[in-house]
């Protein structure tokens, strides 16, 4: 493994460990005058920096714009990247079945295809207590995708919570108030309470919360399903989990609620570019900022601002 590759992939582990959402970018095949050579790797990140290499400002351009978008669906994807119009004659992109091919015009006569992986941080599920009921859940929980962290009921705090999307509370009646006030402030999208209906309304009516928090809590935790051993309970509960939050994590959702607002369209060549801190810009002209997929384009459009009337603006 080469020292870039090594350093790449100790920025891979430290991402995964600290719950961030990238996009791993892979040259898988090059025509030359590409500068970029099967094996490349870029990491994208979610405000569209990218550590790496997979080609010139022109390519890493499309890759950013790509990129964040699969960070977004959770698909991986095949990029490939040619100078020349698409099949269609149209110059918009064609997609095919996992594969998108995009017309760039700034490619100075070389093909890339690159494969996008996002790799997003599994959402993280609290299972408080040591009943049979909860080692089941902490148990089937790592098979559908996520992060368990099975708990106690002491030192629960809403700071400990944050960035939790499910906690569910089987303690068999020790300790639960306190957990359900520090899940209901720590605006946890997911609560369940295993309890019967009778029990599980006499605890809701004992906490000092409001109508609406109160409603936020499940119990008894689970969909109906008829489940009677502690197993079908689990299952019953991460369907809940399931239904309540897929598998989104708070840092992926983050991530993709800016991908739509971060595109915009180079007036120069044509090409979709994505808005982040390094993304060439322009104010020439008085009008609105327009962003660019390099320099070049940026200089040609400031030499004469009025050819470009159609110019997006961000």
């Amino acid at each position: 493994m080469s020292p870039v590759a090594a350093l790449l992939e100790a920025r891979m582990a430290e991402l995964t460990g600290r719950h961030v959402p990238f996009v791993k970018a892979t040259v898988v095949r090059a025509r030359r005058p590409a500068s970029a050579r099967p094996g490349d790797i870029a990491l994208v990140l979610a405000d569209g920096r990218i550590e790496g290499f997979v080609g010139g400002v022109c390519a890493e351009a499309t890759v950013r714009v790509q990129a964040l978008r699969t960070l977004r669906s959770g698909e991986s994807l095949l990029l490939r990247i040619s100078p020349e119009v698409t099949t269609d004659g149209t110059g918009e992109p064609v997609v095919e079945e996992g594969a998108l091919l995009v017309a760039n015009p700034c490619l100075s006569g070389g093909e890339l295809e690159i494969f996008l992986e996002p790799l997003r941080p599994a959402p993280r599920v609290v299972v408080v207590g040591d009943s049979p009921i909860a080692r089941s859940v902490a148990a089937l929980g790592p098979a559908l995708g996520y992060d368990i962290t099975s708990a106690g009921v002491d030192g629960i705090t809403p700071d400990s919570l944050a960035g939790t999307q499910a906690v569910v509370i089987a303690s068999h009646g020790r300790g639960e108030e306190p957990v359900l006030l520090s899940a209901v402030r720590a605006e946890v999208p997911y609560i369940g309470l295993v309890a019967s209906p009778r029990r599980g309304a006499a605890v809701l009516a004992g906490l000092d919360l409001d109508p609406g928090q109160r409603a936020r809590i499940r119990t008894p935790a689970g969909l109906w399903i008829g489940a009677r051993t502690p197993g079908e309970v689990a299952v019953s509960i991460l369907a809940e989990v399931i239904q309540a939050v897929g598998g989104r994590s708070p840092e992926t959702e983050e991530a993709a609620a800016g991908v739509a607002a971060m595109a915009a369209v180079d007036p120069v060549c044509g090409m979709t570019v994505a808005v982040a801190d390094d993304t060439p810009y322009s104010e020439a002209g008085g009008g609105d900022r327009r962003w660019f997929c390099c320099t070049g384009c940026r200089a040609a459009y400031e030499k004469d601002p009025a050819r470009y009337p159609e110019a997006d603006a961000s």
